[in-house]
C-alpha cells in the first residue's frame, strides 16, 4: 500500500456541516486499504444524533472535548468526559449527544472504512430529499423510537432542526 502523508495536522481535513454537528475528514478508506476511516465530530451543546443502526460497519468514538451522552441497545450513559471511549456496533441501535453546556468534539473510528463517504453525500444532498435513498445505500437506518423521551428528559434538540 502507497503512503501519501504520515501526519494529519489539527487543521487539515476536508469538513461538512451537518445542522449542528459537524464532520472532518481525517482519514479515509483510501489512506487505510480500507481498514477503517477516522472523522472527528464536533458537537454544538444540546443536540441530539437521530438513533440509527449500521449494517456494514461499528463505530468506536473518543471523547476529546466536553460532555458525550449516549445510547446503544439497552445501555445508557447521561455523561461521558474527555477521555472515554463509546463502542456503536453494527446492528445495534445506537445515538448520541451533546450533554454539556459547552461544545463537545468526538474523535470517531469507523471499522470498515466506507461509509464516511456517506457525510459527503448527505452533506451535499442539503434538503433535496434524498436522505432515505443515501441511509438505504450505505446501510443505515434511522428511527425516531428514543427521540422524544431523550429530548425531554435531557432538553434536547435533533440534527438539523
Amino acid at each position: 500500500m502507497g503512503i501519501s502523508t504520515i501526519v494529519v495536522k489539527p487543521d487539515e481535513g476536508r469538513s461538512v456541516w451537518l445542522g449542528g454537528m459537524g464532520v472532518v475528514f481525517k482519514l479515509s478508506g483510501a489512506d487505510t486499504g480500507g481498514a477503517f476511516a477516522v472523522v472527528e465530530h464536533p458537537i454544538e451543546p444540546g443536540r441530539l444524533v437521530l438513533p440509527h443502526v449500521h449494517q456494514h460497519e461499528d463505530e468506536y468514538s473518543y471523547v476529546l472535548e466536553g460532555t458525550i451522552g449516549a445510547r446503544v441497545g439497552d445501555h445508557e450513559v447521561a455523561a461521558a468526559g474527555p477521555g472515554s471511549y463509546l463502542l456503536k456496533p453494527r446492528g445495534l441501535m445506537h445515538t448520541f449527544w451533546n450533554a454539556g453546556p459547552r461544545p463537545a468534539r468526538l474523535l470517531e473510528m469507523i471499522a470498515p472504512a466506507g461509509f464516511e463517504t456517506y457525510f459527503v453525500e448527505l452533506a451535499e444532498a442539503g434538503d433535496s430529499g434524498r436522505h432515505s435513498e443515501l441511509a438505504a445505500k450505505y446501510g443505515l437506518t434511522y428511527s425516531s423510537d428514543w427521540v422524544a423521551e431523550l429530548t425531554s428528559r435531557y432538553r434536547l434538540k435533533l440534527l438539523g432542526q
